[in-house]
């Protein structure tokens, strides 16, 4: 397996189209980069569930997600499942979020995801932080849209479980969703760590890359 690395990492951006996703996508890469870097800056933003309890969960959630690292949390009030009718005020907060930043990485959801709210975030996304290595996160769901990523992160065993842990410790307003358990988040993590090598892992779509390989 070829591993390249990113070169220090002092700034995350990490954006959701709702409360819970940067914590399933990406929430095991985030423990182990915070751990990794003390101090390190997150900023993220989500577009909705601002003012309800999910966002209380997310505030609670990633503050745990990001050990130690100076956290950054913005979530919106844009109504769930209804992005695309609601464009601009998507595309207001992504470029806010832009103007305000500089990050090393962009964690976001897969440019082809099903969900019509992710996938819409997706390419807002990409045409905001042009400059900049965007990963996009996969997100288990009955849409069955998972597809063969890119770019793997491999988790320790320790990683993985804290992850499951914390995802039904702070986001009891989900439990009673079919896919929403142990067995799905723990599973998907377990074949993408096969397929780089690894016991467990949390994979990326990664829609461009510039390589420094000398010369």
């Amino acid at each position: 397996m070829i591993r390249l690395g990113a070169g220090p990492l002092d700034r995350i951006v990490a954006v959701g189209a709702h409360c819970d996703d940067i914590a399933i996508g990406a929430g095991g890469t985030l423990l182990a980069m915070c751990l990794a870097r003390p101090g390190i800056r997150v900023d993220a933003l989500v577009l909705s569930g601002g003012g309800s309890e999910r966002e209380q969960e997310e505030q609670a959630a990633l503050a745990a997600f990001c050990p130690g690292a100076e956290l950054r949390l913005t979530v919106d009030k844009l109504p769930d499942g209804r992005l695309p009718a609601h464009w601009e005020e998507a595309k207001a907060s992504v470029e806010e979020l832009r103007v305000e930043t500089e990050p090393d990485l962009v964690l976001a959801p897969r440019t082809d995801d099903a969900h019509q709210d992710h996938r819409g975030l997706a390419k807002l996304v990409t045409t905001a932080f042009r400059d900049h290595l965007v990963l996009g996160y996969e997100i288990v769901k009955w849409d069955g849209d998972l597809g063969r990523p890119a770019a793997y992160q491999p988790l320790s065993t320790e990683i993985a479980e804290q992850k499951v842990r914390l995802l039904q410790e702070h986001y009891p307003s989900q439990r009673h969703r079919p896919w929403y358990d142990r067995e799905a988040f723990l599973g998907l993590a377990r074949i993408r760590g096969i397929e780089c090598h690894a016991r467990y892992a949390e994979a990326f779509a990664v829609a461009k890359l510039t390589l420094n390989l000398g010369g």
